[in-house]
């Protein structure tokens, strides 16, 4: 194989940097270096083969054809990481390559999608719509942001310069206020109307807010946008008592953030652990304990009776009568899709916008992506998931016949210096599935099969195995030599380590 190109791949979030050696970290999830993996884009060596129809190990994107492609287009992993399926129905190419593709919603699956336009329909007209002023920014950095770790210029994507040199025309500040399928219009805040032949719906979704009293007092906010981090970086300073309402990942990345600034921060959970919907009991039980070592009070098991105060804040109200101070409420109850418009156009419409497989809703000409999209009854809401799409969408929205067919959804933590690893299916609820657990030296390993094969993990304190695990997960790779010699967790991660990925 005659390499063309060589570039490191963050195994965690999926960035990639261009070049031989990885960076000091990732600048996306700071992941370190020891996380990224180094792909070799070659041609493919000449093969004879019957298949015509090639699925990529890594993100299950099908080619049409009579050998795999050199790179996978999606996830870019090398030709030897396809393996031959079913033919199917052959790809078909643009009608017109000279379309109009309005892509609503600049986060990451909206510019992916804009990336894969471009290169697969150079003459394709695009439309990126943000409703945000800034330029589109990595949405997951936030928290960073607020720690101090990063910079705002460090949030954008990509330059201003970017979008004019690739054609793009993005227009921020920009909000949808209806769609009118029958007619292929979208009509704007201004009142201005767009015409479009293909549509990706990259519209993200909002912050929920419970029906808690008084969460409209002044100073109780959310964490979505830059705009919200600058309003919490404007009241933060060393002493301020401050409560997180919600203790999954985005909470705990803000209280980090927040106590690191020298914030006095509770923490709010009314699960009985932290992160519950990727750990477990035991492994949320060490997390809350690394959290107190950073001033982080954690309260788990409660439940919020009122936010107190008058105009502002002063206190959050438990149900069993305490109140804890509080000049500063951030709710982290998880988000909600932005389907409304959605809903009124008539599309069809359940947690998310309904995709199938090629990413398209009810309607052939219009593609949704990311926190919007309900895919299989799943809506994904993190980053990676979204990316894979958005660059999905925006081939098949110029022809491509490119098929999602679903990634395990996988977390880390940022800001609280913690190795945290979580992917796939991790509260197993049948006797199926067969577990391993271990403690050991710091380092905890929760380790998940089905049908002889990893279908779930937990790591914590050891990030080594991440992105072998990762990888064994989304292969589906057989496992069932390893369990029929009852293994212990030695063996198990010695396997692990031993699998090329």
């Amino acid at each position: 194989m005659q390499a063309n190109e060589t570039r490191c791949i963050c195994t965690v979030c999926g960035y990639v940097h261009q070049g031989t050696a990885p960076p000091d970290c990732c600048p996306i999830c700071g992941a370190t270096p020891d996380l990224f993996e180094l792909q070799t884009r070659a041609e493919p060596q000449k093969q004879e083969s019957i298949a015509d129809q090639w699925a990529c190990l890594n993100c299950e994107y099908i080619h049409h054809g009579s050998a795999p492609p050199a790179t996978c287009p999606v996830c870019s992993l090398s030709a030897d990481q396809f393996e031959p399926c079913k033919a199917g129905q052959a790809p078909t190419q643009a009608e017109q390559r000279d379309i109009s593709v309005v892509i609503v919603g600049a986060g990451i699956a909206g510019v992916s999608a804009a990336e894969a336009v471009r290169k697969a329909a150079p003459s394709a007209r695009i439309t990126l719509l943000s409703k945000e002023p800034d330029l589109p920014y990595f949405r997951l950095n936030l928290t960073r942001y607020l720690a101090g770790e990063i910079t705002v210029g460090d949030l954008n994507i990509h330059p201003q310069q970017w979008y004019r040199d690739n054609g793009i025309d993005l227009r921020t500040s920009t909000e949808l206020r209806d769609v009118n399928i029958k007619n292929g219009t979208l009509t704007l805040h201004n009142h201005e109307q767009l015409t479009f032949d293909r549509l990706i719906l990259a519209m993200g979704s909002h912050a929920f807010v419970p029906p808690i009293p008084g969460a409209n007092r002044e100073n109780v906010t959310v964490l979505r946008t830059l705009r919200d981090a600058d309003f919490i970086l404007g009241q933060v300073h060393p002493g301020l008592n401050c409560t997180i309402i919600g203790g999954g990942v985005l909470g705990l990345e803000t209280a980090g953030a927040l106590a690191r600034r020298g914030a006095k921060v509770t923490q709010l959970e009314g699960f009985g652990w932290l992160m519950p919907q990727q750990l477990n009991r035991n492994a949320g039980d060490l997390l809350a304990r690394h959290a107190e070592n950073l001033g982080i009070k954690i309260r788990t098991d409660v439940r919020i009776k009122q936010i107190d105060g008058d105009e502002r804040v002063r206190s959050v109200v438990l149900e069993n009568g305490e109140n804890i101070a509080s000049e500063l409420v951030i709710i982290a109850a998880g988000v909600r899709s932005n389907s409304y418009l959605l809903r009124q156009a008539q599309l069809e419409v359940n947690q998310g916008v309904v995709i199938n497989d090629y990413l398209r809703t009810s309607d052939d000409r219009i593609f949704a992506v990311g926190d919007i999209a309900e895919h299989r009854g799943l809506c994904y809401g993190t980053w990676a998931p979204a990316q894979f799409q958005g660059a999905i969408a925006g081939l098949n929205a110029v022809g491509g016949q490119v098929e999602f067919a679903g990634i395990p959804r996988s977390n880390t933590l940022k800001v609280l210096n913690f190795d945290l690893f979580s992917i796939g299916q991790v509260h197993p609820n049948d006797g199926s599935y067969l577990s391993f657990e271990a403690l050991e030296n710091g380092r905890y390993h929760y380790i998940v099969f089905r049908d002889g094969q990893l279908v779930g993990a937990i790591l914590l304190g050891d990030m080594r195995l991440a992105a072998a695990i990762k990888h064994l997960i989304e292969a589906k790779t057989c496992c069932t030599d390893l369990l029929h010699g009852n293994p212990g967790m030695k063996e198990i991660l010695a396997f692990i380590e031993a699998k090329p990925h």
